[in-house]
């Protein structure tokens, strides 16, 4: 035993105490866990998740098959159009003296496609409205677009031989915006 008793915690023998202020340990970066993020978060339990910098992949997915989706509407809608014209000449061409069926037919076929030519309209204006958003719109852009792509599937479905490609384009829409990394994409702070 030596007198007097050794402290731990201050200067080795021989040393010279220091002055001033304490020199620090030098600072090391956070090293990333090697088991992943925690469950249910971006990182430790009482951190703010990591929010996404960049429009992730799905996200730039959905946004481009919705300007897809639109350009084929602007396709569906020319030949509505069309359409249209077509009857309004079959529609000058009646006699007076023609079946009243032969009219009412017309007016029906005229009618059906008028309210296609609304929808499609609606439904063009919506997919351009949405993908313009994606860069700076919040959550409501995402709801948007599934209930988008939700209303083209069902709408598809209606007339599902020739709206093959709607359903198709309308499903990846639903899947790539409802991907976890979009939900971050949306969900992410704004300054």
């Amino acid at each position: 035993m030596s007198y007097p008793p050794q402290n731990p915690y201050g200067p080795q023998p021989g040393q010279q105490p220091q002055y001033g202020y304490p020199q620090q340990q030098p600072q090391q970066p956070p090293q990333p866990s090697p088991y992943g993020p925690y469950p249910g978060g971006g990182g430790m339990p009482g951190m703010q998740p990591q929010y996404p910098v960049a429009m992730p992949g799905g996200a730039k997915t959905a946004r481009v098959l919705l300007f897809v989706l639109a350009g084929v509407n602007l396709i569906g809608l020319i030949l509505s159009v069309m359409g249209l014209s077509g009857v309004s000449k079959a529609s000058h061409g009646l006699s007076p003296y023609s079946a009243a069926e032969d009219a009412t037919s017309i007016n029906i076929s005229q009618g059906l496609l008028i309210a296609a030519i609304v929808i499609i309209v609606v439904f063009t204006v919506l997919a351009i409205t949405l993908a313009l958003q994606f860069a700076n719109g919040g959550n409501g852009v995402r709801v948007g677009s599934i209930v988008f792509g939700v209303g083209t599937l069902i709408l598809s479905l209606s007339t599902f031989p020739l709206g093959l490609v709607h359903t198709i384009l309308g499903i990846m829409v639903i899947a790539f915006i409802s991907k976890d990394e979009s939900k971050y994409w949306f969900n992410r702070p704004r300054y």
